[in-house]
């Protein structure tokens, strides 16, 4: 795991940096390994490639990420970029990968409503993914917005969103 992560920033090769984050989020399907990806400075490094302009890297590390999201100690780190996650799905073509797999790892992180207020101001975005999106964007989105309704300080943020 130390390798793939010091490969992750050694490289600029998007084919070895896509593996590498296969591999990673593969992995951390383990709870140790989760564990230990953080402990060896990985979740930054991961977040790190979220700013990364090839798709299919920016959804290679959100599906790490999102493996990552399920350990309590991982999301107070990962936390810091719910943020960007945001923006991501906001500015991802309609549909598409990227933007599911930034939907999935939003999913995990508003499970408990720890991190809801950093999600506030996309509100407008997922609403708009309701009704624009395909079957599978539409159902991603619902999750999320599920997890923010059973927060009652987020019941004002979404009944005045502008759609």
């Amino acid at each position: 795991l130390q390798k793939l992560i010091h490969l992750l920033q050694a490289t600029d090769d998007p084919l070895i940096q896509e593996q590498a984050l296969i591999t990673l989020s593969n992995s951390a399907a383990f709870s140790v390994n989760q564990d230990i990806i953080r402990n060896l400075g990985g979740l930054s490094v991961i977040g790190g490639m979220l700013s990364n302009c090839i798709p299919k890297v920016k959804e290679k590390a959100l599906n790490a990420l999102n493996n990552l999201s399920m350990n309590i100690k991982n999301q107070e780190e990962i936390q810091v970029l719910i943020t960007q996650v945001c923006r991501t799905v906001e500015s991802a073509p309609l549909n598409s990968d990227v933007q599911l797999a930034g939907l999935r790892l939003l999913t995990n992180m508003s499970v408990t409503s720890d991190y809801h207020q950093k999600m506030i101001n996309s509100i407008p975005c997922f609403l708009h993914l309701l009704s624009e999106g395909t079957e599978r964007t539409q159902i991603q989105t619902l999750k999320v917005l599920v997890n923010l309704s059973a927060n009652p300080a987020m019941t004002r943020h979404l009944l005045r969103a502008q759609v």
